[in-house]
């Protein structure tokens, strides 16, 4: 287990959640978790008005938020009892969205009842979370961030520190496991999230031409075509072409993660 990794995994933290943010459009931001709900004291290393909602956010000090991570997140997800790299990945989405959703995420991808509270039996599922569990959970993690209604502000920002967060996770796994070149390992994590980059590409762009009714190919359209039809199926071919276009975003993004986590 990985009782010693509390203050790397907070450092890895810690550099995605930044200094003072005073931003009106963050629900977290505000004491009411709600955007115009309570007072805008703002979030600061990643300490915010919604989870902390008495406290002087603008004053706090790296001193003052540690054992506040080590009280509110680390110990609630069990992290000492958590094997390195599911730990940071965990430990990341409870930052994010409360340890009790993170933990019933990484519960459900090491087949423990996702009750979101760490016990005995989560702690003997997950002894042997590695690479796989990893990924599962980071992929469960952007999933859910993707169903919230301010993601189209903050979703880019996100899918980013999602894709670090794996690809550091899976590193930090990897050096505890002897036998293994990590490496080389994570060369090969780059290499296969680069070809799933490219195919999810070519087939968004096959399906862009066939919806916009093959222009450029030489495709003929019916002689009397149903102009409602086939707008309709325009439309679903490209939102299904858009689809594939922000997956592969994603796969470069993670793509990106590995070749840095490797370096």
């Amino acid at each position: 287990m990985a009782s010693t990794n509390f203050s790397e995994c907070l450092s890895i933290t810690l550099a995605s959640e930044g200094g003072l943010s005073l931003e009106r459009t963050d629900p977290g931001n505000w004491t009411g978790g709600r955007i115009g709900k309570g007072t805008l004291k703002g979030t600061k290393y990643g300490i915010s008005a919604a989870a902390f909602p008495a406290l002087d956010i603008r004053s706090l000090t790296l001193d003052d938020v540690k054992p506040i991570y080590k009280a509110r997140y680390w110990d609630e997800i069990g992290g000492d009892t958590l094997p390195a790299g599911f730990d940071l990945a965990t430990f990341d989405y409870a930052v994010n969205s409360g340890p009790a959703r993170a933990l019933r995420d990484a519960q459900a991808v090491i087949g423990a009842p996702a009750d979101g509270k760490s016990g005995p039996l989560t702690r003997a599922k997950a002894a042997t979370a590695g690479t796989r569990e990893i990924k599962a959970l980071c992929a469960r993690r952007l999933s859910f961030m993707q169903s919230l209604a301010i993601w189209k502000t903050y979703g880019k920002g996100w899918s980013a520190r999602v894709a670090k967060i794996e690809a550091k996770a899976v590193a930090m796994h990897l050096r505890g496991q002897p036998s293994v070149d990590a490496k080389a390992a994570l060369a090969d994590e780059a290499k296969k999230a680069e070809k799933a980059a490219a195919t999810l590409r070519k087939a968004g762009a096959a399906i862009a031409v066939s919806a916009s009714g093959g222009a450029g190919t030489g495709a003929a359209l019916p002689a009397e075509p149903n102009l409602l039809v086939l707008g309709g199926v325009m439309i679903v071919g490209l939102v299904a072409a858009g689809l594939l276009v922000v997956k592969a975003a994603r796969e470069k993004e993670r793509a990106e993660a590995y070749r840095a986590a490797g370096r």
